[in-house]
């Protein structure tokens, strides 16, 4: 290259067709369908200490998806008008339901495995007080972690009106990413590969649980390891190849490489929910008596319409 040559090194990601039309559709439904799933994930999910950790689930997504609709502008009109401040806010939500998401699936998890492997064990472990102090060491963890690590000048490029999607990447944003990998998907992978593995060895040994019994719980700690691996996986794997691969000029692969990561894991604020809440036999019967209620509340509203619509024609019927 001539080194009389002058290479921008900061990528604007304006003019990208296939994002700006793709993500404001697919963050749209995202809102649509997982607001109301999260709400009603609240709602069933309190009744034992599993449901301790899907109702702090429900609501880290529900934070999340409060944000969704600034996505979703955002991404259709390619430029940030926000501000710094808010980016800031929007970025924090954005991180904190990473952590919080994968810290609670590994107490999932550690719960399945103890109450599987060890069930004699550790009850004083799996009692709903102990789920609540979890849930909130959780919190205050992930809240004082992003507090140290999301920094508006590494999240935020005023120049280009650009919030998260930063490139080149900031010298000090290197170690961020670094210790997001480990802390935020690293350990809990691993938590939860473990877990999973010494429950399907046990599972499989134990013939005393029914097939319908082990289809349950292979269902439920896949489920759990899809999640994590698939929504929380991508996005951090590319955050540490943008710390050892990103230089000026960097490839394109890399840029929409990371950018489908961080779309994958708003597929998170729907998994809870549907993959966990509702694969619970309480869950499941929470659900459908919310859902009966609902249909029966609409089928009555129903009713009524037609019945005070009729009721308002019928003089006018015998006036005739």
């Amino acid at each position: 290259m001539d080194p009389n040559t002058s290479v921008n090194c900061t990528l604007s990601p304006h003019g990208h067709t296939v994002e700006q039309y793709m993500y404001p559709a697919a963050y749209s439904l995202f809102f649509i369908i997982g607001f109301p799933a999260n709400c009603l994930s609240l709602y069933v999910a309190w009744k034992n200490e599993l449901g301790v950790y899907l109702f702090n689930l429900a609501l880290s997504d529900l934070l999340f998806i409060t944000c969704l609709p600034v996505w979703v502008r955002v991404t259709l009109y390619d430029e940030w008008p926000y501000g710094k401040t808010m980016c800031v806010i929007c970025v924090f939500l954005l991180f904190t339901n990473f952590y919080t998401s994968a810290m609670l699936l590994s107490c999932i998890a550690v719960d399945r495995y103890l109450a599987i492997v060890h069930p004699l064990k550790f009850c004083t472990f799996r009692k709903r007080k102990t789920a609540v102090s979890v849930s909130i060491a959780a919190w205050i963890f992930t809240v004082i972690f992003n507090a140290m690590t999301v920094h508006p000048d590494s999240v935020y490029d005023e120049k280009y009106s650009i919030c998260l999607d930063v490139f080149p990447l900031p010298t000090a944003q290197k170690l961020v990413n670094i210790a997001r990998f480990v802390v935020g998907f690293l350990i809990p992978a691993l938590v939860v590969g473990f877990c999973y593995w010494r429950i399907c060895s046990d599972v499989k040994r134990n013939q005393t649980l029914v097939s319908m019994e082990r289809r349950h719980v292979f269902r439920l700690l896949g489920s759990i390891l899809l999640t994590l691996y698939l929504c929380f996986g991508p996005v951090h794997i590319m955050m540490v190849l943008r710390v050892f691969l990103e230089d000026c000029p960097y490839p394109n692969w890399l840029f929409f490489g990371y950018k489908v990561s961080v779309f994958l894991t708003t597929l998170n604020c729907l998994a809870d929910p549907l993959l966990y809440c509702f694969m619970s036999r309480t869950g499941q019967a929470s659900a459908s008596n919310v859902l009966l209620i609902l249909r029966r509340t609409l089928i009555h509203g129903l009713s009524v319409s037609i019945e005070t619509a009729y009721t308002y024609e019928k003089p006018c019927f015998f006036e005739k």
